[in-house]
């Protein structure tokens, strides 16, 4: 069914920023839980809804998406007839206003006009979820709907998601409206950033926002067009994380470590794909103790781990304790260093400073790159 569709991968808009990880990369190629980027759960979901023309779209500092992705062959598409295609939006500096979805759409239009699917189904690069997008599809063209929406019912909405829109729904489950979440009510429909659309009603939208304003997104046409359009919601169901800020890919990653929680994301029958590094196994050495943890391939643990997320080739020596953290790549963490509610990137050494301490609702970022 979903081979009637292509796909879209969207970036994320530029009036989100993520502290300091960001920085070095587009949310996309984040590390999570250790062994996957952010943009593997996407593509993932298209190669097991049997898509095989998966369009990604970047933004900004692309080598590390383009260089993760690369052929895409670990993807399991055909490789005959599927491809992935990395797609940019040359036109307008990183954080101009201009450069949104709709500027990077317009800019590649003659390639979206030339896919030979009657569909398209846009997912974002910077949310986690499993959909089978085969079931999106047909519910959509069962509904006869102009655009359909995919939706996450959630009873937090007050606490989380403040980045994210929600969507009206009215009693026929029609979209009445979309709105950003100020927090106001617990229970929100989140729209997770994803449609379902005819090839053709997404050109027309593409060139009805360009013609009303040069900085309208995608949601923003979308929006105005549910007056005259018949835009439906589907709900979705299951593990849901949207990773529009440094206490948001956090909290994410820890809750990963709860065994009933992951196995929701990760099933058999859905595997996640990603690119595979070939290195050695961890060495656990006899002062090492581990408990409830993602320990990564190629490590090197002499020190205390509780309750954290640790990224391939990351020494830990003796004496370190690490609580509740998310421990980047290529980390080196000299011995008696007690790390707690903390985010340490990439190729970070500790050495000096022997107490970093965040919390839950706000956590420590160590920059890539940094000795402290």
């Amino acid at each position: 069914m979903a081979n009637k569709a292509f796909g879209i991968v969207s970036s994320a808009d530029n009036s989100i920023h993520v502290e300091g990880l960001h920085d070095y990369r587009p949310i996309g190629a984040f590390s999570f839980i250790g062994r996957f980027r952010v943009i593997d759960f996407p593509i993932s979901n298209m190669s097991n809804s049997g898509m095989d023309r998966i369009q990604v779209y970047v933004r900004s500092r692309p080598r590390s998406i383009a260089e993760h992705i690369g052929s895409g062959r670990h993807y399991n598409i055909n490789s005959k007839r599927g491809k992935i295609q990395l797609l940019f939006s040359e036109d307008s500096n990183v954080n101009s206003i201009y450069n949104n979805d709709i500027c990077a759409y317009s800019e590649n239009l003659d390639i979206i006009q030339r896919m030979h699917q009657d569909y398209v189904i846009i997912t974002p690069s910077y949310m986690v979820y499993k959909q089978d997008f085969s079931e999106l599809l047909q519910s959509h063209i069962n509904s006869g709907a102009d655009v359909t929406l995919l939706y996450h019912k959630v009873d937090n909405a007050k606490e989380y998601f403040q980045n994210c829109k929600i969507v009206n729904i009215n009693k026929q489950k029609g979209i009445s409206s979309l709105e950003k979440n100020l927090g106001t009510a617990k229970e929100r429909n989140i729209f997770m950033d994803t449609y379902c659309m005819s090839k053709e009603t997404f050109v027309g939208l593409i060139k009805a926002a360009k013609e009303l304003s040069s900085i309208y997104t995608l949601a923003d046409i979308v929006n105005l067009k549910c007056k005259d359009m018949d835009i439906r919601g589907y709900q979705h169901k299951g593990y849901f994380a949207s990773l529009l800020s440094l206490s948001d890919y956090y909290r994410a990653s820890l809750e990963l470590l709860d065994y009933d929680v992951a196995s929701d994301l990760f099933r058999p029958e859905w595997p996640i794909y990603t690119r595979t590094t070939d290195s050695c196994p961890t060495q656990y050495f006899e002062t090492a103790k581990v408990s409830n943890s993602f320990i990564s391939n190629g490590c090197l643990i002499e020190g205390t781990i509780e309750n954290s997320v640790v990224g391939r080739g990351v020494t830990i020596k003796k004496g370190a304790v690490i609580k509740n953290s998310i421990i980047l790549a290529h980390v080196v963490i000299e011995e008696g260093v007690h790390i707690e509610n903390t985010i340490v990137d990439k190729w970070a050494h500790i050495i000096h400073v022997k107490d970093i301490r965040g919390t839950e609702e706000h956590p420590q970022y160590i920059k890539r790159r940094d000795t402290l």
